[in-house]
């Protein structure tokens, strides 16, 4: 499916956010995000089904200062 991620147009392979996670490789507990501009939970994320075209968020805490 195609999807916008972080603003960017990329096909994926990926029925669930957790599915969307693990194909680009994200990884942790601490990252925030969110679909169509909703908030989704850590916990929710493999239950939360993707459609064609959703906008995806995916935000990871940066180091430096």
């Amino acid at each position: 499916m195609t999807f916008i991620i972080n603003g960017e147009e990329q096909e994926v392979t990926a029925a669930t956010l957790a599915d969307l996670l693990l194909a680009l490789d994200y990884e942790g507990g601490w990252l925030a995000t969110a679909v169509n501009g909703e908030l989704v939970h850590r916990e929710d994320r493999a239950d939360f089904r993707l459609g064609q075209g959703d906008r995806i968020e995916i935000l990871s805490p940066m180091q430096g200062g």
